[in-house]
C-alpha cells in the first residue's frame, strides 16, 4: 500500500481543507450574512431572502414604488400640467414717444378632457401594480437560479460522502489483503488490486471534492457570502405543495396580466386625448393711451380649446391596443405553457421516487451481500476479484442511493417552481 494512502487525512479535516483553500475567491460579508452563517446551517429560505437583497431588482425596487407613488399624486392633480404665468409689457418709446404703456400679467391654467383624469388614474394604478409585478417575477427567477445551485451543492457532498465511504473501505480492505499477503495466504498479485482499487477511489473522491467545491463557490455567489465564513446548508426539504397549489396566481401570469392591464388602461387614456388640452386664462391689463392721461385697466378670461386630432393620437391608440393584444395572447400561451411545466415536474417527481424506492432496495441487497462476501472472503472461501467487484457494486448502489434522494427534493423544488411557489412560501 502507498504511504499517501495508509497516511490519508480524516474527511473531516479533508472538508475543511477544502473550505481554508476556497478562502482566495471571495468577497467580505456583512455582519448579518457571518453571523447567519455562523450560527446555524442555512435553510433555503433564509439563502432566498439573503440572495433577494442583493439583486439590482430589490436595490431599485423602493425607488420605483416612490415613481409608481408619484405618478398616482400627479393623476390626482386637480389639473394635467402645472399653471403657467404669463405677463407682457407694451410700450411707445422707441417709435412715437408718447409715453403710452400697456402692462399685462395674468394665469393659464391646463384643464383634464372629459374623463381624462379617471383614466390617468387607473393607468397610475396599473403601472403600479406593474411594479410589484416585475419584483414578485424577478424573485421567481431567482428562486429558479437559487434552487439548482442549492441542490447542486447538495448533491455533490452527498456524492463526496458516498465516495470518501468508499475510499476507507477500500483502504481497509487493501490493509487486510496486505496483512494476508504478508503471511502467505495472498499473492503479490492480489496486493496490486486491492491498491488499484483503493487508488482509483482515492482519484474519484479526488474529483468529486472539486466538484463540491465548484458548486459550494457558486451558491458562495449568489448569496455574496465570502470564503472566509462559513457555509453549512441546512438537510431540511421543502415540503411538497398541496394538490390545490396550481390555483395560486403563478408569477409570469401576474407579470403579463399586468402589462395587459396597463396596456388597457393606456389605450383608454389615449381614447379620451383625442385633442390637446384646453387652457383657462385670467389676465390684468394696466394701460395709459399717453402722457399725462389716466390709467385704466381691465380684466380677460379666455378659453382656449384645441380643436380636432391627429396622426399621433391614432398612433397612440394603435400602439396601446397592439400591446394589450400581445400581452393578453402571451398570458394565454404562457397558461398552457406552465399547465405542461406542472404536470411534466409532477410526472418528473414520481418517478424520481421511484428511483430513490429500487436504489434503496439495491443499496440494500448490495450491503447484505458485501457483508456475506467479507466474512467468506476473510475465510479464504471467495477470491479477491469477486470480493473488489462487490465492494464496487455495493459503493455504487450507495451512491446513487444518495443521488436518488437528493433528486426527489430536487424534484419537488422543481415542482413547487413551475406551480411559482417561492421558498419559504407555503
Amino acid at each position: 500500500m502507498s504511504r499517501s494512502i495508509q497516511s490519508r487525512p480524516p474527511a473531516r479535516l479533508i472538508l475543511a481543507a477544502i473550505a481554508v483553500l476556497a478562502l482566495a475567491f471571495g468577497g467580505a460579508p456583512s455582519r448579518a450574512q457571518t453571523s447567519a452563517t455562523a450560527s446555524s446551517p442555512l435553510t433555503l429560505q433564509q439563502a432566498f431572502v439573503q440572495a433577494w437583497e442583493r439583486q439590482p431588482e430589490a436595490r431599485a425596487l423602493a425607488q420605483r414604488r416612490d415613481a409608481s407613488q408619484a405618478l398616482r399624486q400627479a393623476a390626482q392633480a386637480w389639473t394635467p400640467e402645472p399653471a403657467a404665468l404669463e405677463a407682457s409689457v407694451r410700450s411707445d418709446r422707441f417709435n412715437a414717444r408718447q409715453d403710452a404703456r400697456e402692462l399685462e400679467f395674468g394665469v393659464a391654467v391646463p384643464l383634464w378632457l372629459p374623463g381624462e383624469r379617471r383614466r390617468t388614474q387607473d393607468l397610475a394604478d396599473a403601472l403600479a401594480r406593474g411594479t410589484d409585478a416585475q419584483a414578485l417575477l424577478a424573485q421567481w427567477h431567482l428562486a429558479q437560479i437559487l434552487r439548482d445551485a442549492w441542490w447542486t451543492l447538495r448533491r455533490d457532498q452527498e456524492e463526496l460522502a458516498a465516495a470518501d465511504t468508499r475510499w476507507q473501505a477500500s483502504q481497509r480492505l487493501s490493509a487486510d489483503v496486505a496483512r494476508r499477503v504478508k503471511a502467505g495466504e495472498l499473492s503479490k498479485a492480489d496486493q496490486h488490486q486491492a491498491d488499484g482499487a483503493a487508488a482509483t477511489a482515492q482519484g474519484e473522491y479526488a474529483q468529486l471534492r472539486a466538484k463540491a467545491l465548484a458548486s459550494e463557490q457558486s451558491l458562495r455567489a449568489l448569496l455574496g457570502v465570502a470564503l472566509d465564513a462559513p457555509l453549512q446548508v441546512a438537510e431540511d426539504a421543502e415540503a411538497e405543495p398541496a394538490s390545490d397549489a396550481a390555483g395560486l396566481p403563478h408569477p409570469q401570469l401576474q407579470s403579463l396580466q399586468a402589462k395587459s392591464l396597463a396596456a388597457k388602461s393606456a389605450a383608454a387614456l389615449a381614447r379620451v386625448q383625442s385633442r390637446g388640452n384646453p387652457e383657462l386664462t385670467l389676465l390684468q391689463t394696466r394701460e395709459r393711451a399717453a402722457r399725462g392721461e389716466a390709467n385704466s385697466g381691465s380684466v380677460t378670461i379666455g378659453l382656449r380649446f384645441p380643436l380636432g386630432s391627429s396622426d399621433k393620437h391614432r398612433a397612440a391608440i394603435a400602439n396601446a391596443g397592439a400591446e394589450q393584444i400581445e400581452a393578453e395572447v402571451a398570458a394565454e400561451r404562457e397558461q398552457e405553457r406552465l399547465q405542461a411545466s406542472v404536470r411534466s415536474a409532477r410526472a418528473a417527481l414520481s418517478a424520481a421516487r421511484t428511483v430513490l424506492a429500487t436504489s434503496s432496495e439495491r443499496a440494500r441487497l448490495a450491503e447484505e451481500s458485501r457483508s456475506f462476501f467479507d466474512k467468506s472472503f476473510r475465510l479464504g472461501e471467495t477470491d479477491l476479484p469477486t470480493r473488489l467487484r462487490v465492494e464496487l457494486e455495493a459503493a455504487t448502489a450507495q451512491r446513487e442511493q444518495a443521488r436518488a434522494r437528493i433528486e426527489v427534493h430536487h424534484a419537488i423544488a422543481t415542482l413547487r417552481q413551475a406551480l411559482g411557489l417561492l421558498p419559504g412560501q407555503p
